[in-house]
């Protein structure tokens, strides 16, 4: 294979947990994701981002959520730099319209699809898009020729809809949003199979498109023509769904509660050496609902078959990825790819049913159009969810889970089998704990495909260069780890803070009133993660120094970024842009709403957009200007 140009096959799940899979300590059945790790090597310091799409804008694009689009549309609570500001209320989104907040990629980015399609690639997407909602804005519009996208952040895994009665208002938009909205090609899609399951279907499209690929190599004269292959899964995101013989195969497995699994899967990550014999995990914190031994046995059994409806989504999960890896081995190319797994954030730890927000109408809904009766858990029509004290199983020894830029949130499991010709400096079946995000998959997949980033400029139109660094220079034996010691990185969502630099990691979480678990103490923390990787000790009182030095690296990730949340003119920015936009006025495409998706055309917006003193600006000719 000498010369040849290496295949990428990235492969993401959506809110898999630290240790669901098995060569990560979990006892969930996943021999093809164990097979991989023991083909190439597995990462315990590698970071996402705390939300699905944002995560999914920073591996297309190389570079920051906050730039690409992709910041977080969130209420505002507090800042680290103090109050509300004068006559912002709770229920106002700051981040409406502003530059990096645009809910899709944007014009100030190029994605690693359109870089390797224009070096000669094939580039193929099968699953969750999550990065725009209409034709200009989806994956064909960015890059790949062929596609079969998932838009929308989730979806019934078995693409069943409730049939809502004569008169019915629209679904409250936790369901409504939770339709299945899919592109094919550029053309949305208005049935799907009777069979459909989205982690088989999107399985069953990628290896079609393989092997139309195998087949068009095996008869051209130019038969060397590389792929890169994007296949990421909606799954195990909620509701929990998934064929009956995948739960069958857990039954009674977790009826001892989440608490026990907890520990159990503490003590096999430390038999694998995937963190230290002393680590102190992070407490639980999950006041919102009751302890396991607080529950009736009903409840019991319900949480606990949850759970089982999960693990089997995360084992259909491995039978896809074994299906496509199996397949490029049959065929002789499996070698020469360049394959990663990993998850989009952290594992969801939501507990819906503790907002009193949802004792409305989602609740009402719920129960008059969902079956969740303890058998039917996992079906079509049941819509469930697992809840904090299963997901801290999962992200333990870390704090917290999914939407918190504690390591609970925002370091996710990785494993990577790289090509021919890269030797990793980790052997075969080894652990690495080098720190990496996953804004580095972009810039390595360039280097090894030997194109270049078109920065500062493409089709017309300015863009920026990457935040990630090439894993290559590691792989070769040219530097001795991804990023220098003192690599500084930022993370921010939902008003949620961190900063990190070396081993130190200053992190910011506000108080809330509702939603997820009231972990917010209002004030910034510090942690040495070589010594705490629990985040337990705050370490501020003791360190000013170091606590002054990474507050002085946040506000300049702020304005590299341009994080709105914790901007200090953002009382003014909302107004600005409170008095511009109607509260739903970011959206591309209403989808959800009744004859949508029958005629899109008629449901579809173009969002009005502000600089970051809420003036109001276009694109012309490639550049922003105001209007």
């Amino acid at each position: 294979m000498a010369g040849k140009r290496p295949n990428f096959l990235i492969i993401l799940a959506d809110d898999l947990g630290f240790s669901d899979v098995g060569c990560y300590g979990g006892e969930i059945r996943t021999p093809n994701i164990d097979k991989l790790s023991r083909d190439g090597c597995r990462f315990t310091d590698f970071h996402a981002t705390a939300l699905c799409s944002p995560s999914r804008s920073m591996i297309m694009t190389g570079t920051d959520n906050h730039i690409a689009g992709l910041g977080c549309l969130v209420e505002w609570l507090a800042t680290p730099t103090g109050a509300n500001p004068k006559g912002v209320k709770e229920s106002q989104a700051p981040a409406r319209g502003k530059l990096g907040y645009e809910g899709y990629l944007n014009e100030r980015v190029v994605t690693v699809a359109e870089v390797l399609q224009d070096a000669g690639y094939l580039t193929l997407m099968s699953g969750k898009w999550h990065l725009g909602l209409r034709k200009d804005k989806s994956p064909c519009a960015r890059g790949f020729e062929r596609s079969f996208a998932l838009l929308t952040g989730a979806s019934n895994h078995m693409g069943w809809e409730p049939q809502l009665e004569d008169n019915a208002p629209d679904a409250p938009k936790m369901f409504s949003m939770n339709n299945p909205l899919h592109m094919e090609d550029g053309e949305y899609v208005h049935k799907l199979p009777d069979d459909w399951y989205s982690s088989d279907s999107y399985g069953d499209i990628l290896m079609n498109y393989l092997k139309d690929w195998q087949r068009s190599n095996s008869t051209s004269e130019d038969s060397d023509r590389p792929f890169l292959a994007y296949l990421p899964f909606t799954a195990p995101h909620w509701p929990l769904q998934v064929p009956q013989e995948y739960t069958d195969h857990y039954r009674g497995l977790y009826d001892d509660g989440p608490d026990a699994l907890r520990l159990r899967r503490l003590e096999r990550l430390k038999e694998l050496g995937l963190v230290g014999r002393d680590v102190e995990p992070h407490p639980v914190v999950a006041d919102e609902v009751p302890e396991w031994a607080e529950l009736s046995a009903e409840h019991r059994a319900k949480s606990a078959r949850a759970m089982e409806v999960y693990a089997g989504m995360v084992e259909c999960i491995d039978h896809n990825v074994g299906k496509v890896v199996n397949y490029l081995e049959e065929i002789g190319e499996l070698d020469n790819t360049f394959v990663m797994f990993m998850s989009d954030n952290g594992a969801e730890g939501g507990a819906h049913e503790a907002n009193p927000a949802f004792h409305g109408g989602p609740m009402a809904h719920l129960q008059r159009y969902y079956n969740n009766s303890l058998d039917n858990l996992g079906n079509k029509d049941s819509f469930c969810w697992y809840g904090p004290r299963w997901a801290q199983a999962s992200t333990a020894p870390s704090r917290m889970y999914k939407s918190y830029t504690t390591e609970g949130g925002i370091r996710v499991p990785c494993i990577a089998k790289f090509p021919v010709g890269y030797e990793c400096p980790v052997p075969k079946g080894g652990i690495t704990h080098k720190f990496s995000t996953i804004m580095d998959i972009m810039p390595t997949c360039l280097e090894m495909a030997g194109a270049t980033h078109p920065a500062p400029s493409y089709k017309g139109r300015e863009i920026v260069e990457m935040r990630g660094k090439s894993m290559v220079p590691w792989l070769k034996g040219q530097a001795n780890a991804i990023h220098v010691a003192d690599a500084v990185t930022g993370w921010e969502m939902s008003g949620r803070a961190a900063v990190r630099k070396g081993s130190w990691k200053a992190v910011y979480l506000p108080s809330r009133k509702y939603g997820p678990s009231r972990a917010g103490r209002d004030k910034w923390e510090l942690f040495d993660l070589d010594k705490d990787p629990g985040e337990i000790y705050d370490l501020s009182e003791e360190h000013p120094d170091i606590m002054k030095e990474l507050l002085k690296l946040w506000d300049q990730y702020v304005v590299e970024t341009g994080v709105v949340p914790l901007n200090p003119a953002l009382g003014e920015y909302i107004a600005a842009t409170e008095e511009q936009m109607p509260d739903d006025g970011w959206m591309q495409y209403e989808f959800w709403k009744k004859g949508a998706r029958a005629e899109p055309g008629k449901f579809f917006h173009t969002p009005r957009r502000f600089d970051r003193e809420g003036n109001r600006v276009e694109y012309v000719d490639g550049t922003l200007e105001k209007v």
